[in-house]
This record gives structure tokens, C-alpha cells and sequence, in this order.
């Protein structure tokens, strides 16, 4: 199987794998075991296994644990680090070579076993992913790329899918949640439900979205962006069901001022809330510089908006932004156990009364979208904004 690009923040390789397979034919041969014969035999029959199964993957593990292999089979077939560090400017070999470099003198049998041990672990992720996919009680729609969406005992879920991205949301995310909200207004599902596959709920905007801007097209870049955002906020303002947001992780920027969008949030207590604009050269979205104000009152949004503060789950649920917050360790089960109570009920009832709390402010809701987007749109085309994101893009290539 080829696998997806081994992505650097603005660069890629398209074969990530491909280096592996071709030093597995020169370096195996060349292994010294120090170790009896016996147990050379097994480490290296296990070794050779799990570089098959690896090829049995369906789903691409994500960038860390590819980069994680990789270093491990080098330094199980060459032992540490012996190659000349890349240049900062090359990300994918420079990303290849701090990955092995930082495994230092890890033996090569302990290479062996943790390379095995990952691949077992990765194989069994994805079998028991595989189990509640065929689950006969939930149905999976299909057609989308970037998110996962599905319907059980009445609640369709919109599952942000790009966990080796931080559910980083890309422009193609943009328009499958579109799509996926579209459905899910008409489907026969009694709520839905937003949230995160992985250890982030969402790190907002891929920084891709930018680079086609950095590269100069930015008038087309500005236009484009500003009218798929005012479409996606539009959505989520005018969607006829009730419509919480699970938060399971970390949530960055328009992720977080779509909550006030939202009716209900649960948030888990590892979960943060930041909206880094103004260090971005941006300004709100998500229709937040109406809502946070009125939801935790003006100086509470400003510290938000303004300064960018990052707020714990237990901050925001203080401050109005969260409804409840769980310990991680209970939270997908106390949370999914109270949604499906709540999606028994009647279902006519429940987007009727949802109507009833929204419809006053809905016009004042998309005037306010509408100025969000205009203004953005004017921060993308300046020159504050661009070097705020170009040297946000040079910091994090250091990383």
C-alpha cells in the first residue's frame, strides 16, 4: 500500500514509506543480533511479520506515528543516527532525520520490539475501528473524505476525521461539514452532534488554507475564503435541529466562536478553548464578537478576542461558553448516555422549540456573519496579517 504524504508544514514526500522498503532489502542482511541464535530468529520473524502487516493498513496512521516508524526501522537495520542533518529548509528529510536522531542510542533489538509492538498496536486500532464501523445499528453516510459522519438511536454525529492534523479544518472540510449539515436538517435524526476523532477536538483552519495567499494569489485567496466562510457560519445559524458540540479536546480558533452557534456544549476536562486572532493578524469569526459578549459579558470576551486567552474547560463553563464539563476518563460515556436520553424525545417538539430560541436573532446573526467576513476578508489582504501568518509558518517549521 502507499501510503499519504509524510507532510512538513509546507512541503511533503509523496512516499513516505518508500525509503524503508528499499533499505529493508540492504540493511536486513546486515543486522548483528547480540543476542543467542534462537531468540535472533524469533525478533527477526516478528520484525519481518510486522513489516507486512504494516502493508495490510487500510487507513493512513498519520504523520507522528509514520515518522515514528520510519525511525525505528532505521534504527533497527542501521543502529543511531549516522547520516548528515538535512537543511532546515528541506521539512520532510529534516522531519525524517530528528525522528531517528531522537531515538539516540536505543538498541537495535529494542528497535525491534517497539517498531513491533507499534505495528500490533496500530493493527488492533483499526480492527476494533473496523467492528464499530459494521455495527448493525449505525449507519455511516457516504461521500465524505475529511469527517465521518453517522446516524444511531436518532443522532446524526459530524465527526471532525483528520486526527494527524489536529482536525486541522482544510477548505474541503469546509464544504463536507456544509454538506453533512445539509443532511443532517433533513435526515430523521431527533439532534445532532459535533465533535472531534482523536486527541483534538479541532486546531482550526489548516495553515495550508494560506499558502496559495504567501504564494500571490492573495485578492483570489481573500475572496474565495470569505464567501465559503460566510456559507459555513450561514449553516450552522440557520440549522433546524438542536446541534451540540461534544468537545473531547483542545479547540483553536473557529471551532471555538462556532460554539456560541451551538445550543448545547460538553466539554472534557482536558479540553482548552483559544482564539489566536489578533497574534495571527485576523479578526472573529463564527458570529463571536456579538455572541461571546453576551454569553460571558464584555470584558470576559475581549480577554478572548482581543488578547487571546486560552480558557481551561472549568474557565469556560464559568464564563457561559460551556454547558458542562466531564472528567476525560468518564466523559464519552456519561456524554453519549445523556445525548441518546435526549434524542428520545419527540423530534417535531424539539426543532420547534430550538426554532423558538433562535429565530429572533437570526437576521441579527447573518448581518453579523456578513461583517465578519467582509472585515476578515480586508485583515487577509493586508500586509499585518501576512507576515503575522508567514512568521507564524517560519516558527513552526523550526519546531
Amino acid at each position: 500500500m502507499v501510503y499519504p504524504a509524510l507532510a512538513a508544514v509546507r512541503g511533503c514526500c509523496r512516499q513516505p514509506f518508500c525509503e524503508i522498503r528499499r533499505a529493508q532489502a540492504v540493511c536486513i542482511p546486515a543486522i548483528h543480533l547480540h543476542v543467542t541464535a534462537a531468540t535472533m530468529q524469533v525478533s527477526q520473524e516478528d520484525f519481518e511479520k510486522a513489516q507486512e502487516q504494516l502493508k495490510l493498513l487500510k487507513n493512513d496512521p498519520g504523520n507522528e506515528t509514520k515518522l515514528k516508524l520510519y525511525a525505528l526501522f532505521k534504527q533497527a537495520t542501521e543502529g543511531p543516527c549516522n547520516s548528515p542533518k538535512p537543511s532546515m529548509l528541506d521539512f520532510v528529510k529534516k522531519a525524517k532525520w530528528d525522528a531517528w536522531n531522537s531515538l539516540g542510542n536505543l538498541s537495535q533489538d529494542n528497535a525491534r520490539q517497539k517498531y513491533t509492538e507499534l505495528v500490533s498496536s496500530l493493527i488492533s486500532a483499526e480492527s476494533a475501528d473496523q467492528k464499530k464501523d459494521d455495527s448493525p445499528h449505525e449507519s455511516r453516510h457516504g461521500g465524505y473524505e475529511t469527517i465521518l459522519v453517522t446516524t444511531k438511536n436518532n443522532i446524526t454525529k459530524i465527526i471532525f476525521n483528520r486526527p494527524d492534523k489536529k482536525n486541522a479544518i482544510s477548505r474541503k472540510m469546509y464544504g463536507e461539514i456544509i454538506k453533512a449539515l445539509e443532511e443532517a436538517g433533513k435526515d430523521d435524526s431527533a439532534i445532532a452532534v459535533i465533535t472531534g476523532n482523536g486527541d483534538y477536538y479541532s486546531s482550526g483552519n489548516d495553515l495550508n488554507n494560506f499558502t496559495s495567499g504567501l504564494s500571490g494569489e492573495v485578492e483570489k485567496m481573500a475572496k474565495d475564503a470569505a464567501a465559503l466562510l460566510k456559507e459555513f457560519v450561514d449553516h450552522f445559524i440557520d440549522f433546524p435541529k438542536p446541534l451540540i458540540a461534544v468537545v473531547n479536546g483542545p479547540a483553536v480558533g473557529i471551532p471555538v466562536t462556532l460554539l456560541g452557534l451551538c445550543d448545547v456544549v460538553y466539554a472534557s476536562d482536558r479540553a482548552t478553548f483559544h482564539t489566536p486572532f489578533s497574534q495571527l493578524g485576523q479578526s472573529p469569526e463564527g458570529c463571536s464578537s456579538y455572541l461571546f459578549p453576551k454569553i460571558m459579558g464584555l470584558a470576559k470576551a475581549s480577554e478572548m478576542l482581543l488578547f487571546n486567552k486560552k480558557l481551561t474547560a472549568a474557565e469556560a463553563c464559568a464564563q457561559g461558553l460551556v454547558t458542562e464539563v466531564f472528567p476525560d476518563m468518564t466523559f464519552q460515556k456519561e456524554v453519549w448516555k445523556r445525548l441518546e436520553a435526549y434524542a428520545s424525545n419527540p423530534k417535531n417538539s424539539l426543532a420547534v422549540t430550538k426554532q423558538l430560541l433562535r429565530s429572533v436573532e437570526k437576521e441579527k446573526l447573518h448581518a453579523v456573519n456578513s461583517k465578519e467576513c467582509e472585515v476578515l476578508m480586508e485583515r487577509w489582504l493586508s500586509k499585518e496579517c501576512l507576515n503575522a501568518v508567514s512568521w507564524f509558518l517560519t516558527q513552526r517549521s523550526k519546531l
